[in-house]
């Protein structure tokens, strides 16, 4: 069996179902994972907002909503269908009005609430799909129950239940009796209540659903069709990497290549179920496969990925050396303030470290810094404390550079005939990643910079193929 998740960007319109059915027609063997038609968890999102706000025009909204899926449905059925798919997602449109105007009255929506709107909006596309699926002559079932289980007690204000997820998946996939369709990237809580995955979570429940199952693989269509060897937003000459290890795929997504979260590799990783990256809209394209163990012969870095806007911020002084705990006082001053850290930088002497986050959070993590080394600041221990924004990070990424002579060398030499200046760089002991800080304005350049240097046309064909 394989399991497929298809997110809201693949998720455009009739031709986008169209290809699924074709798909599903010549292989009906799977599990389905299922987000909302592109477009529409924002505009939820901006109807939870203006209902918040005590304004009207959450109705525009979810009339938006409607239309949405009303022309999707005249598209893809005959007219004498159309009124009974409809009726039941207009049921779920009218309960979602009246949720709406509740938040509208008492002028607060709360995170609850939020998910529960956003639920429906999965559901509704759901609902679409399963009916197009059937008249394809897929037997496709909507599962009654989300199947993921959260523990609304923990880290971060809750966490996913592993086993009970697992047995409530096994459990759906048995009773199905044809192609089982789960709406991605949604769970209840102990007391039933819906919770909604904030990172990727269709992915997520397409990976849990395949480790459950143990699937023999695990597809994730996105709009690109594979992970991509830098942006080609800013590197016209990156290609689709045909495999990369899970190590590496989940280095280049949390540094920013647009394909999956890292949390949603966890699961296929840990029983070595294959995952393929493709496009919907090109199934029979080979996309990305990531795995164990890349049987191909690569070049020296799998990929590279940047993340901007962010702020380095940077504590100096001599009274840090040699001073225990000084670290981890930074860090907690940090996480209490919420301020989430991307990267780290220290030097050996221990007289300066320095912590890269997202721009956003820069004031923050300066004034929670400056409040924890107040008195250090008073005593001139800290000479320094200070922020820089309109940052980039950049990571080089690849196993193949573990143990490797000359890698940072050649790196750092192309950077530097470019003239791009290095504010910060930051490895770890595994070799897989080479992170630098550098102007924002000089993201392209560096990008396109270490893309010719390590998988350019000057690397031999072997290296690339």
């Amino acid at each position: 069996m394989r399991i497929l998740s298809v997110g809201d960007s693949s998720l455009k319109g009739p031709e986008s179902l169209e290809a699924l059915a074709r798909l599903l027609s010549a292989r009906p063997e799977a599990c389905l994972a299922l987000s909302a038609l592109e477009g529409v968890r924002d505009g939820l999102l901006a109807a939870a907002a203006q209902a918040e706000a005590g304004q009207a025009g959450y109705v525009e909204e979810i009339n938006r909503v409607r239309e949405r899926h009303v022309g999707v449905i005249q598209a893809l059925f005959p007219a004498r269908e159309q009124s009974r798919v409809l009726t039941p997602i207009q049921i779920l449109l009218a309960d979602l009005e009246d949720i709406l105007h509740g938040v509208q009255l008492v002028r607060e929506c709360s995170r609850r609430t939020q998910d529960l709107i956003l639920s429906l909006g999965v559901r509704a596309s759901c609902l679409l799909a399963v009916e197009y699926l059937r008249r394809h002559k897929v037997e496709a079932r909507l599962a009654e129950t989300p199947g993921l289980s959260w523990v609304s007690k923990g880290p971060g204000g809750g966490r996913l239940d592993y086993e009970k997820s697992f047995a409530a998946l096994r459990g759906l996939a048995a009773s199905a009796g044809g192609l089982l369709v789960v709406p991605g990237g949604t769970a209840v809580d102990e007391r039933g209540v819906t919770v909604m995955l904030r990172q990727d979570g269709c992915d997520l429940t397409a990976a849990l659903l395949a480790a459950a199952l143990q699937a023999e693989s695990l597809e994730l269509y996105t709009e690109r069709g594979g992970v991509w060897s830098a942006d080609p937003a800013f590197v016209p000459e990156a290609f689709v990497v045909p495999e990369l290890s899970y190590q590496e795929a989940m280095e280049l997504s949390y540094f920013g290549a647009r394909m999956v979260h890292p949390q949603a590799l966890v699961p296929a990783m840990e029983p070595g179920i294959p995952v393929r990256v493709l496009g919907l809209a090109r199934p029979e394209e080979p996309g990305t496969l990531i795995c164990r163990s890349p049987s191909r012969v690569r070049g020296l870095i799998a990929g590279i990925a940047s993340i901007e806007p962010v702020a380095l911020v940077n504590v100096e002084g001599g009274g840090m050396v040699g001073v225990p705990g000084i670290a981890a006082r930074l860090f907690g001053a940090l996480a209490r303030a919420a301020v989430n850290i991307i990267m780290i930088s220290q030097a050996s002497s221990e007289h300066s470290i320095c912590v890269v986050c997202r721009q956003e959070e820069a004031a923050r993590a300066l004034s929670a810094l400056k409040a924890e080394l107040a008195a250090e600041l008073e005593a001139r221990q800290i000479q320094n404390l200070e922020s820089r924004r309109d940052l980039a990070i950049v990571a080089v990424i690849g196993e193949r550079m573990r143990g490797t002579p000359g890698i940072s060398g050649r790196l750092f030499s192309a950077l530097g005939r470019e003239g791009i200046n290095i504010l910060a760089i930051a490895q770890g002991s595994s070799e897989t990643n080479i992170s630098f800080v550098i102007e924002k304005k000089a993201e392209a350049a560096a990008l396109r910079t270490v893309h010719r240097a390590f998988l350019g046309p000057a690397d031999s064909a072997g290296e690339r193929a």
